[in-house]
């Protein structure tokens, strides 16, 4: 299997192309929108630079990679001839759910089906399809050419054979896979958006201040970020979007997401693609200065 589909050029779409590239993968990389597929591209370019300058690879070494690279703003044309299809779309269902009806119809019968979702059901996405054996789970974490772990989720229907050559796959890319069954937020959303949750709870009742609050997360319990500037990285509409699904699957009020956080998401204050979350990106994109609102 040396052809695979990457559906969606955003952060972890552009990141899952360049690490199945990087290890000699062809890879057609597939968005509706051709100026994010320049974007993507130009993203991936300038982080294969930095692995240049760190002599992690060569210069002939980011050229092969870019070189496995192809990209398509239409998914038939891209899909036609890949063994593993990943769909990295943005984290909605009824847009997900399409995407599967979709390349039900344009795969090859043989294709694996793999969705990078971080919260939503794969059986219910490998419902929409006549091959529910062949869909499966492949939740990278970001940044995808860097962080170890592949969350690997099985759904109702996942073979065994299945499984086992994504497990493969995931592997032969330099990932640790970690096989986790079907259930809402899945393993590390499941933990890590109610600390994130609970952390703008603690915001939101006055208890303490943004960088107070990271701060304590980051030297008492040693923590490399502090849970409100990763839920800047992550994007807020993101933590809140996974909330809402736990939510809706468990009937637990401890997944009701904060209305501080539903509030933000509303006026647009998204995080660090936005310019704005809890911290001011708009001269630093690191987690430095708190935004104007929580001073």
């Amino acid at each position: 299997m040396k052809n695979v589909a990457v559906i969606g050029a955003g952060t972890m779409g552009n990141g899952i192309a360049h690490t199945f590239a990087q290890k000699g993968y062809k890879v057609q990389l597939i968005d509706i929108s051709q100026a994010s597929l320049d974007k993507g591209m130009a993203t991936i370019s300038k982080n294969l630079d930095r692995m240049v300058a760190k002599e992690k690879i060569t210069e002939d070494g980011k050229a092969e990679t870019l070189s496995n690279i192809t990209t398509f703003t239409n998914m038939e044309a891209g899909v036609k001839n890949a063994g593993l299809v990943v769909e990295a779309a943005t984290e909605n269902l009824d847009l997900k759910l399409k995407i599967f009806r979709d390349l039900e119809k344009f795969c090859p019968d043989d294709t694996i089906l793999a969705s990078n979702t971080s919260s939503i059901s794969i059986t219910q996405i490998a419902a929409v399809t006549s091959r529910p054996e062949m869909v499966i789970g492949m939740h990278f974490m970001n940044p995808v050419p860097i962080m170890k772990l592949v969350e690997i989720i099985k759904g109702y229907s996942t073979s065994d054979e299945t499984y086992k050559t994504v497990e493969e796959i995931s592997k032969k890319l330099g990932k640790v896979p970690v096989e986790v069954n079907d259930y809402p937020g899945f393993v590390a959303n499941r933990i890590l958006m109610p600390m994130i949750n609970e952390a703008i709870e603690t915001l939101y009742n006055g208890v303490a201040g943004v960088k107070e609050i990271d701060t304590v997360m980051m030297l008492g319990m040693a923590h490399p970020m502090g849970p409100l500037a990763l839920a800047d990285f992550i994007g807020l509409d993101v933590c809140l979007s996974i909330l809402n699904v736990m939510y809706d699957g468990f009937k637990n009020p401890k997944y009701a997401p904060c209305p501080l956080l539903v509030n933000m998401v509303m006026a647009g204050k998204l995080g660090a693609k936005s310019g704005e979350g809890f911290y001011d990106y708009s001269e630093n994109r690191k987690a430095e200065v708190v935004a104007s609102m929580f001073v």
